[in-house]
């Protein structure tokens, strides 16, 4: 009779528990990506973090087992930030507290190089957590002035009459707001991770994924600039039905495509100015 597999006891342990333990907190987390549109992407972190994970199964099975007890720590630690979480009524807490659970756990069961091959699957399940609120807000605001000041730079460069307080703009036949919707973070979070799983499969080098990350937000800051500007320019000439309903909502849609498109054409840009190969070759050199 076959004798079972440790490892494979222990994580099953360790799955069973972390479920009782997070039951609560996966619970409203998944509420959240239902309901805030700026986190329903939520949905697609997790399955993309496994098979980020899966990808590397073949260099994990090759990997000697090397349990490390520091991961008790980690571990102990993680489920006090989760108990301050409860405590606190923080919801940030709770859930950041399970990426660390995690890291525990593998540290514990499998040891650290287990854990360096997975740290780009971990650290991206850090996107499927709501930013707290007021960290939200510091990051939304300023976006909402920024997007309504290039909105007044483009109309009064088209010579459309316009007056600007502080997030609103006065037109002569209406009066249009840059609301907390509009001030493009949700699109910039959602053009942030599309951007992670682009370059993660279009170029093997850390650098390249990093800094095609680093260029979503400069893409998606100037793409609703130049939203709230065309909804302005719309709002002019065909009144304010153009700046709401389903119009509003599809240039939403054109805008983000248009964004995809724009970081992947720097992408490209990155690329033909130092090739994937030039890393072969210069690897190659250097031995």
């Amino acid at each position: 009779m076959r004798r079972p597999d440790p490892r494979s006891a222990a994580l099953g342990l360790l799955a069973v528990s972390f479920v009782a333990l997070y039951w609560h907190v996966i619970q409203k987390l998944v509420s959240d990506w239902a309901t805030d549109d700026n986190y329903s992407h939520g949905f697609f972190i997790v399955p993309l973090a496994v098979y980020f994970a899966w990808r590397r199964r073949a260099a994990l099975a090759a990997l000697p087992v090397r349990p490390s007890w520091l991961g008790v720590p980690v571990l102990l630690g993680s489920i006090g930030v989760l108990l301050a979480g409860l405590l606190g009524a923080e919801l940030f807490l709770s859930r950041i507290s399970m990426i660390g659970v995690f890291v525990g756990a593998i540290l514990f069961v499998l040891g650290w190089r287990h854990l360096g091959e997975l740290v780009f699957p971990l650290a991206f399940l850090l996107l499927m957590i709501p930013l707290p609120a007021i960290v939200f807000n510091q990051v939304a605001f300023p976006l909402q002035l920024l997007a309504s000041q290039a909105g007044e730079l483009v109309l009064t460069t088209l010579r459309i009459p316009v007056l600007r307080e502080g997030n609103v703009m006065i037109l002569a036949n209406t009066t249009l707001e840059v609301a907390e919707a509009c001030s493009g973070i949700r699109s910039l979070v959602s053009l942030l991770t599309l951007g992670i799983v682009y370059g993660y499969f279009i170029d093997p080098r850390v650098t390249f994924r990093v800094l095609l990350a680093a260029a979503t937000v400069p893409v998606a800051i100037l793409m609703n600039a130049l939203r709230v500007a065309g909804t302005g320019v719309a709002a002019h000439y065909y009144g304010v039905e153009a700046a709401e309903g389903f119009f509003h909502t599809f240039s939403g849609l054109l805008v983000f495509g248009a964004a995809f498109a724009l970081l992947s054409a720097v992408a490209k840009v990155m690329q033909m100015v130092r090739p994937p190969q030039d890393t072969v070759e210069s690897a190659s050199l250097a031995a």
